[in-house]
């Protein structure tokens, strides 16, 4: 099975150094030296990592056989797929790989069914379930513990409790205004 593992970034310095957006919380694995990662476009790979380092923050990687700035440049935005075991399981038991979430039924803690996931949208702040609910429509529930609070893989489910207004529209709002509807504090008499 293929996952992808991350995505070219810009050109760094001259000697075909490139930054890269890493989509694996395993990348001392993935995209260590020496790795032959698959690619999409199909026709720029498959690539051999060279070297890999990081700076500021940053990785950056060079592929056998790109040497200057032009090479490396010609590779950006390109999606870097690594094959893995579909057995293969995360080291840490609180992660998953994409494709055993997908098309896990997705139900509140007192059995609702909500919908089942389809997609799996990774941004750089959280990861968002997209879940197909059952009349078709489109909920993004964030992928955080407070919300997702177990991932049931024998079960195929996925249970949830989400805040008030997340996967309906009966949001509910704080007011300032008392049960009477004043609004004046004691010092305002």
């Amino acid at each position: 099975m293929q996952l992808v593992v991350a995505r070219i970034g810009r050109a760094h310095g001259i000697k075909g150094e490139v930054t890269v957006e890493v989509r694996t919380d395993e990348p001392e694995l993935r995209l260590a030296p020496g790795a032959v990662l698959a690619t999409d476009p199909a026709g720029r790979g498959p690539l051999t990592i060279e070297t890999g380092r990081v700076h500021s923050g940053r990785l950056l990687l060079r592929f056998a056989g790109v040497s200057d700035r032009n090479g490396a440049e010609a590779l950006r935005n390109t999606l870097l797929i690594a094959e893995v075991d579909p057995d293969e399981l995360p080291e840490d038991e609180d992660e998953f790989y994409d494709h055993q979430l997908m098309d896990l039924d997705v139900v509140t803690a007192d059995g609702t069914e909500v919908g089942r996931i389809t997609e799996i949208s990774h941004l750089p702040s959280q990861d968002l379930f997209i879940v197909e609910r059952p009349d078709g429509s489109e909920v993004m529930i964030p992928f955080v513990e407070e919300i997702v609070t177990e991932i049931d893989l024998e079960a195929q489910r996925a249970v949830i409790t989400p805040p008030p207004g997340l996967i309906d529209d009966r949001a509910e709002i704080a007011s300032a205004r008392d049960a009477d509807g004043d609004s004046r504090s004691e010092g305002d008499a």
